[in-house]
C-alpha cells in the first residue's frame, strides 16, 4: 500500500488530507497515473484520485514522455518535468515535494507501508486521523522519561526541584515563505502541562524572545488559573498574532490587564470565524485547531507533556518533527541548504509580518 498525505493549510482543521493507494509501490502509482491520467485530463484525475488539486502535480503526466520503469528513471523525470517551487526528493520508497502557490507553502508525500512503518517516529503524526491527538490511557504509567530527540528552545528555566516537561508546537506562519517548518517547538523543562499556567504567571523569561503566540498565551492567563484551556479560549478572540504587544511583556499581573483591555471589541475580520474553532484539554495535553481566516483557514496549537509523550512516543516525536522541518525524513545531520534546522527561527510579535 502506498499513503499520499498533503499538508495544506487549505485541507481544514487538521490542515492534512491523508488518502490510501492500492499500489504496491511509489513507482506503481505513477505508473498507473501515466496510463490514467496521461490519457485524458490530469488534473482531473488527480483530484478525484487523491481528494485535491494537488499544486503542480499534474504536470507530470501532461509531459507525453513514456512511463518511467524504474524508481532512479521517476526520480529522473521528476527532477525534469515536475512543476516545484522549492525542493524535491525521492528514495527507494518515497517521493517528498515542497512547493507553493505564492501564497502559501504546501508539502506532499509519497510513501510506502514499509517505509512508515519502519520510520512510526517520522510519520505517525502525519497519518493520524483527524487533528486532536488522544488523551493519555486511563491506568497508564510510565515506565520511563520522554526527552525530545527534535530540536527545541527553552522557553523558562527549570526550575528547582523540577520535573518532567512541557513542549509547545504551534502551527502557525506570517508569509508565503516561512509557513512551514519555521516555528522551532518550544521547552518549558522541568514542569508538566498542569503546573503551566502558573509557569506562564512566574517566570521572569525574556517575553520579548517569545513567539507571538506563546506572548499572547501567557497574557491571557489569568491570575489564580490552573488550567491553560481559558486563556486558549481567550486566544480564540486575539485580534491580531501580528501586532505589536511589547506592552505585555513585563510583569504577569500588569501583562494581563493590558491583554484584556485589548481583547475588548473584538470584531473578526477576513472571514474569521471563532465557532469553527476547536479546544480541546485533559491533564496531559491541551490542543486547538484556530481558525484564523476564511481563505487560509486553521493553525493548530499542540501542549503536552512528557508524561503523554511518553505514552505515545511515536506521535510526539512526529508532531515535533512536523512543527520543525517540511520533511518527515529530515534527520538534521545535512549541510546548510538541506536538513539543518535554520535556528530559532521564531517571530516575536513585535516582528512585521506579512501574507496571511
Amino acid at each position: 500500500m502506498v499513503f499520499f498525505i498533503y499538508r495544506s493549510v487549505y485541507e481544514g482543521p487538521s490542515g492534512r488530507l491523508v488518502r490510501h493507494l492500492p499500489d504496491a509501490t511509489v513507482l506503481d502509482w505513477f505508473r498507473r497515473g501515466w496510463d490514467e491520467a496521461g490519457s485524458g485530463d490530469a488534473h482531473e484525475w488527480i483530484e478525484r484520485e487523491l481528494g485535491a488539486g494537488v499544486y503542480g502535480l499534474s504536470t507530470i503526466f501532461e509531459i507525453g514522455l513514456p512511463a518511467p520503469r524504474s524508481t532512479a528513471e521517476l526520480h529522473r523525470l521528476l527532477e525534469e518535468h515536475l512543476y516545484v517551487e522549492q525542493e524535491l526528493r525521492v528514495d527507494g520508497h518515497s517521493v517528498r515535494v515542497l512547493t507553493d502557490d505564492d501564497e502559501v507553502m504546501l508539502a506532499y508525500f509519497f510513501v510506502e507501508d514499509a517505509l512508515v512503518a519502519a520510520e512510526p517516529e517520522r510519520w505517525a503524526y502525519l497519518l493520524h486521523d483527524g487533528w486532536e491527538l488522544p488523551d493519555v490511557p486511563p491506568g497508564f504509567s510510565a515506565g520511563r522519561s520522554f526527552t525530545s530527540p527534535v530540536a527545541t528552545w527553552t522557553a523558562t528555566p527549570a526550575p528547582p526541584g523540577g520535573e518532567g516537561a512541557t513542549y509547545a508546537v504551534v502551527l502557525t506562519f506570517y508569509s508565503t515563505f516561512d509557513s512551514m517548518g519555521w516555528n522551532m517547538p518550544a521547552c518549558f523543562p522541568g514542569i508538566r502541562l498542569p503546573r503551566l499556567a502558573a509557569t506562564l504567571r512566574e517566570t521572569d523569561a525574556p517575553i520579548d524572545e517569545w513567539s507571538g503566540e506563546l506572548a499572547v498565551l501567557r497574557a491571557l492567563v489569568a491570575p489564580g488559573e490552573n488550567e491553560i484551556g481559558p486563556a486558549l479560549e481567550r486566544c480564540n478572540r486575539w485580534p491580531d498574532f501580528e501586532q505589536d504587544i511589547s506592552e505585555t511583556y513585563g510583569v504577569h499581573q500588569q501583562a494581563h490587564e493590558i491583554a484584556l483591555r485589548l481583547l475588548e471589541g473584538f470584531e473578526p475580520s477576513r472571514g474569521r470565524d471563532p465557532h469553527r474553532t476547536i479546544i480541546r484539554q485533559s491533564e496531559h495535553v491541551a490542543q486547538m485547531t484556530i481558525h484564523i481566516d476564511e481563505y487560509f483557514g486553521h493553525r493548530q496549537w499542540f501542549v503536552f507533556d512528557d508524561v503523554w509523550a511518553a505514552a505515545h512516543p511515536d506521535l510526539a516525536v512526529s508532531l515535533l518533527h512536523h512543527g520543525s522541518h517540511w520533511d518527515p525524513r529530515c534527520h538534521r545531520d545535512h549541510g546548510i541548504g538541506e536538513c539543518t534546522p535554520r535556528g530559532r527561527q521564531y517571530r516575536p510579535a513585535s516582528s512585521p509580518g506579512a501574507g496571511a
